[in-house]
């Protein structure tokens, strides 16, 4: 059963990030089981969830309800490479107090 659940949030993260991608262009750039990393030109939410044209997208909506995201917060673009010059996933690392998995 929870290997089920697991696959479902992950096949729904999935069409998700692609959603993203057709909607705003933006791709993640690491992926954990819970987590996607977005290289922004900003360092808010919002900054990644509009469209080109200035409408937010619907494809990742802010929230606290199920099917919904959260922003656990942003990094400068020189710790992102650095990780990944590390053989790391920077995903793993996005929440304040450092590293979220032990399983590296």
């Amino acid at each position: 059963m929870r290997a089920l659940i697991i696959d479902t949030a992950t096949v729904n993260l999935h069409r998700k990030l692609r959603r993203m991608a057709a909607d705003t262009g933006l791709h993640a750039i690491a992926v954990l089981s819970d987590c996607a990393v977005f290289a922004s030109p900003g360092p808010g939410a919002l900054d990644i969830l509009t469209k080109p044209d200035g409408t937010l997208t619907t494809s990742l909506r802010l929230g606290v309800s199920p099917g919904m995201v959260k922003f656990e917060g942003s990094r400068p673009m020189a710790e992102i490479t650095e990780l990944i010059a590390d053989d790391t996933n920077p995903a793993r690392h996005m929440k304040p107090g450092g590293q979220v998995s032990a399983d590296e």
